[in-house]
C-alpha cells in the first residue's frame, strides 16, 4: 500500500512536471549534436551542461543565469590554461591555485551563485577531467555558448506565439483562490464551524506560495517579450501587474489574519452576525472582478478591464459598508478585527485596479465604513 501510495504520488508528479523533463532532454542533446556535428568539437561537455544548468533556473531568471554560465565558463578557462601552463596539470598545487584565483577572480567582479560556481567547475573540469591541449582552445566558452543558447530557445518555444498567456492563468488562478478562501470563511463563520475555519486559516497561510508563484510569472513574462522582438510593445502591460503584485500580497496577508480572527469566532458561543457572511462574500466577488480586471488588462482588452475594474470597485465598497455596519459598542475583538480587514483588503484591492491615487481611495473606502473624512 505504501509502495502504491508513493506511486501514485509520483506519477501525479510527472503528470504535472513533464514539460521541463521533456525540455531539458531535448535541449541537452540538441546541444551535444549542434557542438559535435555541426562545429566537430571533440569533447563539448560544457554545451549539454550548460543547457541543463539554465533550464534549471527559474523561469523569468534564465536570459540572466545563461549570460552568468558563458562568462563563467570563460572565466574558468581563461584561469585554467594560464594555471596549468604556469604550474603543469595534475597537481595538488595546481587545483588549489585555480581554484583560489576562479573563486577570487569571480568575486572580485561580483559574481555569485551560479555564475561564481560555473567558473570555478570549468576550471577544475580543465585541471582534473580534460586531456591536455595546445594552447587557448576557445571550444569550452562557444559550447557554453550553445548550450546557453539553445536552453533559452527551448525555454521559450512552448509560450513564442502568446507569451503572456501563462502570466494571465496565474492571475485568475489566484484571484480566484483567495474569492474561494473568502467564501470559506463566509461559510465556516455562517455555521459556525470551527474545524471549517481552522482548514481555512491552513488555505491562507499556503497562499504565500501562490504570490511567489504570480511574481515569477511576471519575471518570466517579461523574459519572454524581451527575447520576442515583435512582441517587446507588450512589455508595458507588465507595469501595472507588477505594480498591483504588492497589493496582491498586502491583500493575502490581510486574508490571512482575517481567518485567524474567524477561528477565534467560531470559537466564541456568541451568534456570528449573518451580515458578515454577506460582507466577505462581497468582498470575494471584488476579488474575482479585480482578477478579472488584471487579466484583461494584460491581454490588452481595455474596454472589459474597465468594467471589471468598476465592478470590483462596487463590490469591495458594498463589502466594506456592510461590514461597517456591524461595529457597534459591544462587539468582540475577532469581529472588530474581522471588519478592520474586510476594510484593509478592500484598500489594497483597490490600490491594484482604480485609477484613483491613493487618498482617494482611502477617502472612498473609509466613506462607506462610515468613518469620518481625512
Amino acid at each position: 500500500m505504501v509502495r502504491m501510495g508513493w506511486l501514485r504520488v509520483a506519477a501525479e508528479r510527472l503528470r504535472h512536471g513533464w514539460r521541463p523533463v521533456v525540455e531539458a532532454t531535448l535541449a541537452a542533446t540538441v546541444a551535444w549534436i549542434l557542438a559535435t556535428r555541426l562545429l566537430g568539437h571533440p569533447e563539448p561537455f560544457f554545451a549539454p551542461a550548460a543547457a541543463l544548468i539554465v533550464l534549471g533556473q527559474a523561469r523569468g531568471q534564465r536570459l540572466r543565469r545563461a549570460v552568468e554560465v558563458v562568462l563563467g565558463v570563460a572565466g574558468g578557462v581563461l584561469v585554467a590554461d594560464l594555471v596549468i601552463q604556469a604550474l603543469g596539470r595534475g597537481s595538488t598545487g595546481t587545483v588549489f591555485t585555480v581554484i583560489l584565483l576562479t573563486v577570487v577572480l569571480a568575486a572580485a567582479v561580483g559574481a555569485t551563485g551560479v555564475s561564481l560556481v560555473q567558473a570555478a567547475v570549468s576550471a577544475l573540469y580543465l585541471v582534473v577531467v580534460a586531456p591536455p591541449t595546445e594552447g587557448l582552445v576557445p571550444f569550452r566558452f562557444v559550447d557554453a555558448l550553445i548550450g546557453g543558447g539553445i536552453a533559452l530557445a527551448a525555454s521559450q518555444l512552448v509560450d513564442a506565439r502568446r507569451p503572456l498567456a501563462p502570466l494571465v492563468a496565474e492571475v485568475r488562478g489566484t484571484f480566484d483562490e483567495m474569492a474561494g478562501l473568502l467564501t470559506d470563511i463566509a461559510d465556516a463563520l455562517n455555521r459556525h464551524d470551527e474545524p471549517a475555519a481552522r482548514a481555512a486559516l491552513g488555505h491562507a497561510r499556503e497562499m504565500d506560495a501562490r504570490v511567489d508563484r504570480l511574481r515569477e510569472e511576471v519575471l518570466a513574462a517579461g523574459e519572454a517579450l524581451w527575447l520576442h522582438l515583435r512582441r517587446r510593445r507588450h512589455i508595458g502591460r507588465l507595469r501595472s501587474v507588477d505594480t498591483s503584485i504588492r497589493q496582491v500580497d498586502y491583500a493575502v496577508r490581510n486574508v490571512r489574519v482575517l481567518a485567524r480572527a474567524g477561528v477565534t469566532l467560531t470559537r466564541q458561543p456568541t451568534a456570528v452576525p449573518a451580515d458578515l457572511g454577506v460582507a466577505l462574500r462581497s468582498l470575494a466577488e471584488a476579488v474575482r472582478a479585480a482578477g478579472a480586471a488584471l487579466a484583461a488588462d494584460l491581454e490588452g482588452r481595455d474596454e472589459v478591464a474597465d468594467g471589471h475594474a468598476e465592478r470590483a470597485d462596487r463590490a469591495a465598497l458594498v463589502a466594506v459598508r456592510t461590514a461597517g455596519g456591524l461595529f457597534t459598542p459591544g462587539r468582540s475583538l475577532p469581529l472588530v478585527m474581522i471588519i478592520g480587514q474586510v476594510r484593509a483588503t478592500a484598500i489594497d484591492l483597490l490600490r491594484g485596479v482604480s485609477a484613483d491615487d491613493d487618498r482617494t481611495v482611502l477617502g472612498r473606502v473609509d466613506e462607506a465604513v462610515g468613518l469620518p473624512p481625512l
